[in-house]
């Protein structure tokens, strides 16, 4: 790790030093590109030694996993114990959490485990604090809930400055960009978009990662650094939810300290305001919708409800069931939500919506 660390450092002591200019693209372009290579090799050696381990290691379990991820003492442990079945430890001082703490909350019959993590201080992603393996936890998560308190508003920016440097993009869909590779020819660059870089530096950022026969198809117009993220395979691209905790104290802290660059959900976790408001949030984030299975010797109910996602369709559902249900099913009947009229006979490609309820045939 040692040796990583000093080719980083010293690549990035180029980058700084060399003036970027059209001359100079081609040369930073892959000085950037082994630069992203370097911290990905950095990420795939914390996963090796266990980055996961010593009281890191959780099963995923429920429907999804959210993780609460802040510096220490905003309230996640409150916030976690609030929401879910666990026990967290709390205490008025910093680093009281010092593994994953896991809890389970149920809404709208949805199971989402709720994931309490050590505190971040500034230099985790280079593994101050157990940094490293909290970032790793987090990677993992189908949901990000970032928090702070109402003191330390601006705080924010500095997280979300950390996540980045760790592989992890917020709030962003993946770059569109295809790789098909191929046994020999060269690598050959497609886009009817007029890109920020050249194809030629294009070919050099896919050669920088390990890409030398390959064709590329480039779908929207991207700018180095997502461009660069289009090639990595350490990339975690996580839905977050911007909390504010402890605005029950939002009288005595002076305003205008807030970071402008998201939107927040005000809670008070210990006195358990506004918690239905931030679980319906996490709901929608999360893509659910319940289907209500109707069986064929009843009337259409909502009695037997299934959590999906959104996209996901009626065979998808036959799976969740069981991959033995779903065998000989040709169709489905549906009602409300998605019908056309009560009873309406569906192909099992038909997309679920949220309050669909199914028969299937």
């Amino acid at each position: 790790m040692a040796d990583i660390n000093e080719q980083i450092i010293s690549i990035e002591k180029e980058i700084r030093e060399t003036p970027y200019h059209k001359a100079t693209e081609h040369h930073i372009g892959k000085l950037r590109a082994r630069l992203a290579r370097l911290k990905d090799k950095e990420i795939e050696q914390t996963s090796k030694k266990g980055g996961g381990g010593g009281g890191y290691a959780v099963k995923k379990e429920g429907d999804a996993t959210v993780v609460l991820v802040g510096h220490p003492s905003v309230g996640k442990s409150t916030l976690l114990n609030a929401l879910t079945n666990a026990k967290s430890k709390i205490a008025p001082y910093a680093f009281t959490t010092v593994s994953v703490i896991p809890g389970m909350m149920v809404y709208k019959n949805a199971y989402i485990q709720i994931l309490d993590v050590p505190g971040l201080i500034e230099g985790a992603e280079e593994g101050k604090g157990r940094g490293r393996e909290v970032l790793s936890v987090a990677r993992g998560a189908d949901l990000l809930l970032l928090m702070t308190d109402i003191a330390r508003r601006s705080s924010v920016d500095k997280i979300l400055e950390t996540l980045e440097k760790n592989g992890i993009r917020i709030n962003q869909n993946p770059p569109q960009v295809t790789v098909e590779k191929k046994a020999g020819g060269g690598i050959g660059i497609h886009t009817n978009i007029k890109q920020e870089v050249g194809k030629e530096t294009i070919k050099d950022i896919a050669q920088e990662f390990g890409l030398h026969n390959a064709e590329i198809t480039i779908k929207e117009k991207l700018p180095l650094d997502r461009l660069i993220d289009a090639f990595s395979e350490n990339r975690a691209y996580l839905p977050v939810i911007f909390v504010i905790n402890k605005t029950d104290l939002l009288k005595k802290v002076t305003a205008g300290n807030e970071s402008t660059s998201c939107t927040f959900h005000y809670i008070s976790a210990e006195k358990k305001e506004g918690l239905e408001t931030l679980k319906e949030t996490v709901w929608k984030m999360l893509g659910f919708v319940r289907v209500y299975l109707v069986r064929s010797d009843t009337q259409p109910n909502f009695e037997h409800p299934i959590v999906m996602k959104e996209g996901q369709t009626l065979l998808d559902v036959a799976e969740k069931i069981g991959s033995e249900f779903a065998e000989g099913k040709k169709g489905a009947k549906i009602w409300e939500a998605g019908a056309k009229f009560p009873g309406q006979e569906v192909s099992l490609s038909t997309k679920v919506k949220e309050g669909m309820q199914v028969r299937f045939i």
